[in-house]
């Protein structure tokens, strides 16, 4: 955890985290608008597995790979999982640079909020995780597996867990931020007030 809080306190500089930041949001508005849309046309749409966060069954992949065809997985495979490939490394690394960073600024990175960096991490894990499970079942398709299925799903569980969390943790850090700048700014003003 050391080398965690080390690795944040040498990158969360204010550029780098807004230069990572809009890389990963570049990336995933390129899936929502391009790759996804692209592999959808062929699910007649059903939902692709990476955008179920509840998670799903044997039965719905296995009517959702042969809704695709061979057209469908193929696009899935070559188009969506590559991008989707990168994505999960700029997520964790760049919000666990931004919770590091409104940490450092209320002073409160060398505290046990420090582990709370470690969301983003878990959910682009947990995203590969997904994906190389994903990446299996298409190429071992129709020959799938409930042990696959339920793997892969309980992958994507806690991808959607761990990410919806870590933006709870971010809005509540940002109202809390805003709490501090308000009173802060109010204190400054009442000083000036009282001197004049």
């Amino acid at each position: 955890m050391n080398r965690l809080v080390k690795f944040i306190e040498k990158n969360s500089s204010g550029k780098k985290v807004l230069g990572l930041f809009i890389l990963t949001n570049c990336i995933y508005a390129f899936m929502l608008t391009v790759t996804i849309p692209k592999t959808m046309t062929y699910s007649n749409d059903m939902q692709l597995l990476d955008m179920m966060p509840t998670g799903y069954n044997l039965k719905y992949v296995n009517e959702l790979f042969t809704e695709l065809g061979a057209n469908g997985r193929s696009t899935y495979l070559t188009n969506q999982i590559p991008v989707d490939m990168v994505y999960p490394l700029l997520f964790g690394i760049s919000y666990c640079l931004l919770l590091g960073y409104f940490l450092k600024k209320m002073n409160k990175l060398n505290t046990q909020y420090r582990y709370l960096c470690l969301l983003p991490i878990i959910a682009g894990i947990a995203d590969y995780l997904e994906n190389i499970g994903i990446i299996a079942m298409l190429k071992n398709y129709p020959e799938l597996t409930e042990v696959a299925v339920k793997t892969t799903s309980f992958f994507s569980l806690i991808k959607s867990i761990s990410t919806s969390v870590f933006f709870i943790v971010l809005i509540i850090m940002l109202i809390t931020l805003a709490i501090k700048f308000m009173k802060r700014n109010k204190t400054s003003a009442n000083n000036v007030n009282s001197q004049n």
